[in-house]
């Protein structure tokens, strides 16, 4: 009995410590448009900003890439992958999706993945999964609806709203990607590492796409303007990079390690609700009544989900953050 008191002590640190860097990722991302907003009204293109991001996190990150250089001979699909999907792919279908469907409605369909992770684990990996993950989905979708006031900017463009669910469709790819391994401490990769080859291959791609030569590299030299007050460029462009993009990832990727993929997925959820009050309160963007309530029931889905517990006699739903996966998770980080 007391070793499985310890064993149940050491799972719930190990459930609350994922919580917060799912909560600090969540925080993170959602800085990121704040920051970029100012930078390409004074005259970026978004692709840039976003070239300008992963290249710079790669850049910082590069020194953890060459002192895991072994990945690439062990994991190279996995580092592949992440890049291609958690990296670029999330980026350039976001960016592409919003050039022809309204921002509110590209958010609401890109933030369908904790579903579709949902119906990744039920369907694909025959996993079984909590009533309460589930609640939390539908919950924090519906909530997310009315924080990006999806009637507002009701359209139907069938190649936008494709576009979108490709977003989705990478961010399953993000949170699934970024669990591998964890079944075992001697085989899971550290996700440092995966962190940093991930950026390297998702700024190589997006190289291609956002074709940086052409930037106005004189911006960044410039200040922005943030609301009515002057802000370095140079400033807002390390904070993107280093907060929005490193500390993001690297917090973002250790808290599925300690949870799940879809609970970390639904508390990811709370990403757009931080960028609109962060966007109240920075850019002066005024907040609704149904975007507050949505944003509360938001929060609310996600804490059902987190609070999701393995029925007793029954195989661990992975929503419910079990102890075993504790080691795992210590070895990679330390």
């Amino acid at each position: 009995m007391p070793v499985r008191t310890s064993e149940s002590s050491q799972g719930s640190r190990g459930k609350g410590m994922g919580l917060g860097l799912a909560l600090a990722s969540a925080l993170a991302f959602g800085g990121s448009g704040v920051a970029a907003k100012p930078l390409i009204e004074a005259g970026l293109d978004p692709l840039h900003v976003v070239w300008l991001r992963v290249a710079g996190a790669a850049l910082v990150m590069l020194p953890l890439a060459v002192r895991h250089r072994d990945l690439v001979r062990r994991r190279p699909a996995l580092l592949a992958g992440f890049g291609l999907l958690g990296v670029a792919g999330v980026q350039a279908f976001y960016f592409a999706s919003i050039s022809r469907i309204p921002v509110g409605v590209a958010l609401l369909v890109e933030y369908l993945a904790p579903a579709l992770v949902l119906g990744w684990v039920r369907f694909v990996q025959r996993r079984p999964v909590t009533r309460a993950a589930a609640l939390g989905v539908v919950l924090a979708v519906g909530g997310l609806a009315c924080v990006v006031e999806v009637w507002a900017g009701l359209s139907f463009d069938a190649l936008g709203l494709l576009l979108a669910l490709g977003a989705a469709c990478c961010q399953v790819g993000y949170f699934v990607l970024s669990d591998q391994g964890t079944d075992s401490a001697d085989e899971a990769p550290d996700p440092l590492g995966v962190i940093a080859y991930g950026l390297l291959v998702g700024a190589a791609v997006l190289t291609v796409v956002s074709r940086p030569w052409s930037m106005e590299w004189s911006v960044l030299a410039d200040g922005a303007d943030m609301n009515g007050t002057p802000v370095a460029a140079a400033l807002l462009l390390s904070w993107i990079v280093l907060i929005a993009t490193v500390v993001a990832y690297v917090t973002g990727v250790v808290s599925v390690r300690r949870l799940s993929p879809q609970v970390a997925g639904v508390v990811a959820c709370l990403e757009a609700v931080i960028a609109t009050v962060l966007a109240w309160i920075l850019l002066g963007e005024h907040l609704s009544a149904p975007q507050i309530i949505g944003g509360a029931v938001v929060l609310l889905g996600a804490f059902i989900a987190q609070s999701s517990a393995p029925s007793k006699g029954s195989p661990e739903p992975v929503a419910g953050g079990g102890a075993e996966r504790e080691p795992a998770a210590r070895s990679t980080v330390a």
